[in-house]
């Protein structure tokens, strides 16, 4: 066996993340499949700061206050400069302030940004949002997202025959008014007119926003795993509306189910559909509606060329993983001093804290 490639094949990774069962976001569903993927490779995986000898840390939510963070960037600076500076640390993206509306993430996540030694960020489109944002121009890598194939697939899914009401789905489990309200709102008037209400229906599966209620739509509680791809495989064209998305996961397991995309041109959301449906602005919606109609079968009988799924993004993981370790010492040797802290009573009361 080579020695080099055994080394590598013994990786201690921490990611970041507390994994929630159940439906729940899509960082969740990505660090379950990155886990599931890296032990499925024989490494071993940590959700936390306690193994003295990791040797890759993925910072997936920095910040302290969101129920999904296993540790913070303040953490895993005094992990480097108490317990093991020999770690390397990879910062995952997928988060931004256009998304919500917000004005704070992303000061916050350039600022966290500055323990890592390598970024991944989901799309494009973040990355060059962050580029002009401020964020260190150096080791930025753009990993696509991507759903468990063995779970989200286009096995046994119904293909529209014509005759019958052509069934339109979505589904999110945030809830903020952005996820595509907009559109779907526009969609559930739609279902009042007399030249859509007899051709197309419409689901929505997951959390609505907080006092609002469709009036056409079919209503969904939120669904997770085979139960969630089961329920998108009874329709025939996936929507999704969502406003500067970096990536989304909705979109994707609607495509891995086989269904043709009809997507808002916003954030990163058209490197993951162009080529598999189309896209949209607000003003010409139900002209594309018509037009993805006319070339159903088109659309469907090419979704099977699909090339995003969570196997393909685990192992471009683990790619990147396994290159920086063989380059660990240029890595470690090119760090700022400022990166380390340095004072023996913080580390004193930080190794107690540990034990």
């Amino acid at each position: 066996m080579n020695i080099e490639k055994w080394l590598v094949s013994l990786l201690k990774v921490s990611i970041g993340t507390n994994i929630k069962e159940g439906p729940w976001g899509g960082g969740n569903l990505f660090a379950k499949n990155l886990k599931n993927h890296l032990i499925s490779k024989g490494h071993k995986v940590f959700h936390d700061l306690k193994e003295d000898n990791l040797d890759i840390i993925l910072i997936t939510e920095p910040r302290k206050t969101s129920e999904s963070s296993a540790f913070t960037d303040i953490d895993v600076k005094k992990y480097l400069s108490y317990i093991n500076k020999e770690c390397l640390v990879v910062h995952r993206i997928n988060e931004c302030d256009e998304r919500k509306q917000t004005n704070y993430v992303n000061k916050y996540l350039i600022n966290a940004n500055k323990v890592a030694d390598e970024t991944i960020f989901v799309s494009n489109w973040l990355k060059n949002l962050y580029l002009i944002q401020g964020i260190k121009s150096n080791n930025l890598n753009v990993i696509m997202a991507g759903a468990d194939s063995e779970i989200f697939n286009s096995h046994e899914k119904e293909v529209w025959d014509k005759k019958t009401k052509l069934k339109l789905v979505t589904h999110h489990w945030g809830a903020n008014w952005n996820k595509g309200f907009d559109t779907y709102v526009k969609i559930d008037q739609m279902l009042n007119l007399q030249e859509w209400k007899n051709i197309i229906e419409f689901t929505y599966i997951g959390n609505l926003p907080k006092n609002f209620e469709f009036n056409n739509t079919n209503v969904v509680k939120p669904l997770s795993g085979k139960r969630l791809s089961d329920k998108i495989k009874e329709n025939h064209i996936y929507v999704t509306g969502s406003i500067n998305e970096p990536s989304g996961n909705h979109h994707i397991e609607g495509a891995q189910c086989g269904l043709p995309l009809l997507y808002l041109d916003s954030g990163g959301t058209p490197e993951y559909c162009e080529g598999f449906g189309l896209k949209y602005e607000t003003q010409n919606f139900q002209l594309k509606l018509k037009e993805i109609v006319d070339k159903y079968d088109y659309y469907e009988n090419n979704m099977i060329n699909y090339p995003f799924n969570a196997n393909k993004m685990c192992s471009e993981y683990l790619e990147l993983f396994e290159k920086i370790i063989k380059d660990k010492k240029n890595i470690i040797d090119s760090r700022s001093d400022s990166l380390y802290l340095d004072n023996i009573f913080s580390r004193t009361f930080y190794n107690l804290m540990r034990k």
